[in-house]
């Protein structure tokens, strides 16, 4: 094979997790991103969080891309119609890349891509499946022979932990065909000194130095449970501890009805005493430049995910490159890679409301256990780093150009 220079990535729009990858990369290489989903993204509409979301950090800067038109009448990754692109094949066979990096299948575009470059251009694949919402049924069944089909066009994987693994190897790829490059963030910027904010943030809600501060930080919906976090602290009613919750999305109603319910017990079932309101603050959702500062001013960060589709859990990286403890549900795909119980933090059953109330009891019984584990959390992040990421990707590619 001859020597790679020249690598397209296809992905649906810009993302604050991979373009940081995209700078590196293009430092590298001749690197050209190619955005299926079409400029319509770049202020779009998040489903989750409902609203516009513009993010406050640069995206795209520091290497060379392309919006492609997006001729969908739903435009959007939330379904296979979603990104439908006339002149995908004919612009990357423009660039004529050396090597295919695809970000996700589940577009007729990127599927298309998958078919047409198949055994003439070497094609790596990136994603962060896993297994841990599947059941049995006829339709997963179905989905294992469909996932096959798709893994069969291309020549190897990325993969982010050991849940994504285990989900690559179960839809056909072999232990050859499958290398790690972790899922990571801008650790350097989430452990930047912002003490004096954190402090100012956390006097604002009325948190004192000896208290604890508990934060769940995302998007206000099922998956993600910030219901089951608002029901265990009620439950503890711990009077050393304050509980922040930052994000917007459909739940934030029910939730902060919930809390304004509490002390009338009819409303909630698991209410102590009127005072604990008190305890418990909402903020909107923070752009990026402030997110350290959130994280900073916390002492443990909680993700009670219960899926589906809380496939890694991001948000966990950011919480331990600030140094926090981190608390997570068996269903966060980062569990296993990155929470060391009694270490850093602990993990508890999804949906289980006594092991959460437990496990959040024995984490809470001392500031300064919290403290060490976060400074573990800290040392741990260190080896998930965006150079790590790409490193493995150049590496795996160069290699194979041999």
């Amino acid at each position: 094979m001859h020597k790679i220079e020249k690598l397209a990535i296809i992905i649906s729009h810009p993302i604050q997790y991979y373009t940081p990858v995209f700078q590196l990369l293009a430092k590298q290489l001749a690197l050209k991103v190619f955005y299926t989903w079409g400029e319509q993204s770049i202020a779009k509409y998040d489903q989750g969080f409902g609203r516009q979301i513009e993010w406050d950090i640069p995206l795209l800067e520091g290497y060379d891309y392309i919006y492609l038109e997006n001729i969908s009448k739903d435009p959007g990754t939330h379904h296979l119609n979603g990104i439908i692109n006339p002149r995908l094949i004919e612009e990357v066979e423009g660039f004529e890349p050396d090597a295919i990096l695809i970000y996700g299948w589940a577009s007729k575009s990127h599927l298309k891509i998958l078919r047409f470059f198949k055994g003439k251009v070497p094609t790596y694949f990136r994603g962060d499946s896993t297994l841990l919402d599947q059941q049995k049924s006829f339709k997963s069944v179905l989905r294992k022979y469909f996932l096959k089909w798709v893994y069969s066009h291309i020549d190897k994987a990325f993969y982010v932990g050991e849940a994504n693994k285990n989900y690559f190897e179960k839809y056909g790829l072999k232990d050859q065909q499958l290398h790690f490059a972790c899922h990571a963030v801008d650790n350097e910027r989430f452990s930047q000194g912002r003490k004096v904010e954190a402090d100012r943030l956390r006097q604002k809600f009325g948190v004192a130095d000896q208290e604890i501060l508990i934060l769940f930080a995302g998007k206000f919906e099922v998956k993600k449970n910030p219901s089951l976090l608002l029901e265990a602290f009620n439950a503890l009613n711990l009077a050393n501890a304050h509980l922040l919750f930052v994000g917007n999305g459909v739940l934030e109603g029910s939730l902060k009805r919930k809390v304004d319910g509490l002390g009338a017990k009819k409303s909630f079932e698991y209410t102590q005493d009127d005072s604990i309101k008190k305890r418990i603050h909402f903020m909107d959702f923070q752009n990026q430049r402030e997110m350290p500062v959130v994280y900073q001013a916390c002492d443990l960060f909680c993700l009670p995910s219960k899926g589906p589709g809380e496939t890694w859990g991001l948000a966990v990286n950011e919480a331990m490159a600030a140094g926090k403890a981190v608390l997570v549900s068996t269903k966060v795909g980062c569990a296993v890679d990155l929470v060391k119980p009694g270490i850093n933090g602990e993990v508890f059953k999804s949906n289980d409301l006594d092991d959460l109330v437990k496990k959040l009891g024995e984490l809470t019984d001392r500031k300064e256990k919290l403290t060490k584990m976060g400074i573990q959390s800290q040392q741990i992040i260190q080896n998930w780093s965006f150079e790590k990421q790409v490193k493995a990707i150049v590496d795996t590619i160069y290699s194979d150009a041999k």
